[in-house]
């Protein structure tokens, strides 16, 4: 049965339409100023008003531009973007969809325009770009929002939608709301026909990125660009998507979950009378044999259909065991990262909802007047995650559907993974690349093991580090690369920012593979090969 979601106010939330499955909706992500990131002049960390426009501006554009100096508690000027509603269509009254558009100082960007989309169905893009890989970063637990040291857009120009209509601001009007991925992909398409129009981006090319639940938008989107042949407004590139929603429930989380917990048991501190349960059951309901036959290299033909496919078995619902019994022992445990322990700490979001509440004197920060007038969105009611969107959605999984065309049309496809995700366990995305067929074989023919590397490096101080060296592991076959990344939970660009940078430097062709030894191309300096040197500590070199 296909991932879905409703929300709740608990230590976490969780998706599944699966009536067998915890509810679980809204998946979901030393100052050196010649190293700086961005390559503006001068650097808006460092102050100064940036005056010059990388966007052409007319009638069009400039009603949607943002002062990017009086955006309420950010302390400095993250430079030009645009945001506002965009029409899904040419109707009276249409659905619009809603946008923040952040262009690039990079030289390199100036043929290209990345979307990014967050998941849910329903949660909003404007996690992403205030948690994960915007501009500047509002943190958890922080007190103010921070300059993001590997905003993406230091890279590529990037635009965040909220989408499909009746997520965050963007409106159902008279084009109705989507009922399944095909219209989701086409009322998409409407509005970036019109946002290419606006933004006189014609002919560029098209990246597509986005997490969780977007593991159904990318694919069902890229494929209706590619069947577009219009390359003037639909020109896709490549696409990246990290900790999936790509097949069954069952494959995703149960048949994975053991596994999972085994490698992880510091984590969960589970009972050995409990663990020997969820072996016996993992044994008897068949997903031991399953998980064995799915995760061979190479396969050795397609899987069969999973046992309890569809979640009738109850008893069999392991995912579910593991996450009731998890809570018990410890009360602040995290679905999206599992090395999360007390105290749980407040986000401006309200999401993923740590406490449950909204403390006194605590307010959700694209929910504020001031806020919402500053980005030029409607003044109304916004919230993190919507009901009702796409509820009655019965698309097949990508995984199971378009994907693999997707993957044989694209340059480049990258399917990312953090470790540390329990929403969506990695092994299951894997199984599922290893029954699928794309330009002509099944699968990977050997297991995912090349270093993924992520250079050493220097940045300011700024709340927005990021980590370094061997970060997981790789593959690359045929077009398509899976990586599996490590110290990171659901949300790659919020837990390993540094590792989702250089996989968008690959993504972008601006590194040859993920196993490459080399600086980041937006840094350079004589930090890249060694760090501690001189410094009393362990040399590491590449």
């Amino acid at each position: 049965m296909r991932l879905s979601i409703l929300a709740f106010t608990s230590t976490v939330c969780a998706f599944s339409r699966n009536p067998a499955h915890v509810n679980k909706r809204h998946l979901l992500e030393r100052a050196r100023p010649a190293t700086h990131l961005d390559t503006r002049s001068p650097p808006p960390a460092y102050g100064g008003k940036n005056t010059s426009t990388i966007i052409p501006q007319n009638a069009n554009t400039t009603k949607f531009a943002v002062d990017g100096s009086a955006i309420p508690d950010v302390s400095f000027d993250i430079g030009e973007s645009y945001a506002g509603l965009l029409p899904i269509s040419d109707k009276a009254n249409a659905s619009e969809l809603y946008f923040w558009f952040v262009p690039s100082p990079n030289e390199l960007a100036g043929d290209e325009i990345l979307i990014w989309l967050n998941g849910g169905p329903g949660c909003s893009s404007l996690e992403g770009f205030l948690q994960e890989n915007g501009p500047f970063l509002w943190q958890y637990g922080t007190y103010l929002p921070v300059k993001n040291n590997w905003a993406w857009s230091n890279l590529t120009n990037v635009v965040w939608v909220e989408q499909p209509a009746g997520t965050g601001f963007s409106s159902v009007g008279a084009d109705g709301a989507p009922k399944d991925e095909i219209e989701t992909a086409a009322q998409f398409l409407g509005f970036f026909k019109n946002f290419v129009d606006t933004f006189a981006l014609h002919g560029r090319k098209v990246y597509i990125a986005g997490e969780s639940y977007a593991g159904y938008y990318v694919p069902y989107i890229a494929d209706a660009m590619h069947n577009a042949s219009d390359t003037t407004y639909y020109n896709v590139d490549s696409i990246m998507i990290y900790d999936p929603s790509v097949s069954y429930d069952v494959i995703t989380n149960d048949i994975p979950s053991v596994p999972f917990i085994d490698y992880w048991s510091g984590l969960f501190s589970f009972n050995e009378t409990f663990v020997d349960h969820l072996h016996e059951k993992w044994q008897s309901c068949g997903y031991a044999d399953f998980y064995e036959q799915a995760l061979t290299f190479p396969p050795e033909g397609p899987l069969p259909t999973p046992p309890n496919v569809h979640g009738n078995d109850t008893s069999c619902s392991l995912w579910n065991e593991i996450y009731e019994a998890a809570i018990l022992v410890n009360p602040c445990w995290d679905v999206y990262q599992v090395a999360t322990t007390c105290p749980l700490l407040w986000d401006v979001l309200g999401f993923p909802g740590s406490i449950g509440y909204l403390p006194e004197g605590a307010s959700i920060y694209f929910n504020r007047t001031e806020v919402q007038r500053a980005i030029n969105a409607p003044l109304q009611e916004w919230e993190e995650c919507s009901n009702g969107v796409l509820d009655n959605d019965d698309s097949p999984p990508s995984g199971l559907s378009v994907l693999p065309r997707v993957i044989e049309k694209n340059n480049r496809t990258v399917i990312g993974h953090g470790m540390l995700d329990f929403i969506l366990l990695a092994n299951g995305t894997l199984m599922t690349i290893q029954n699928m067929t794309w330009n002509g074989a099944q699968g990977f023919s050997e297991y995912p093991g090349d270093d993924f590397f992520v250079p050493y490096h220097e940045e300011l101080n700024l709340g927005t580090l990021g980590g370094a060296g061997n970060f997981g592991k790789y593959r690359t076959e045929r077009g398509l690369t899976y990586v599996e990344i490590d110290l990171s939970g659901h949300m790659v660009p919020q837990y390993a920012p540094t590792a989702a940078y250089r996989q968008l430097e690959f993504l972008l062709g601006r590194i040859e593979s993920l196993g490459e030894r080399s600086d980041f191309t937006t840094q350079k300096g004589d930090f890249g090969n060694t760090i501690g040197a001189g410094k009393g500590n362990a040399t590491m070199r590449w």
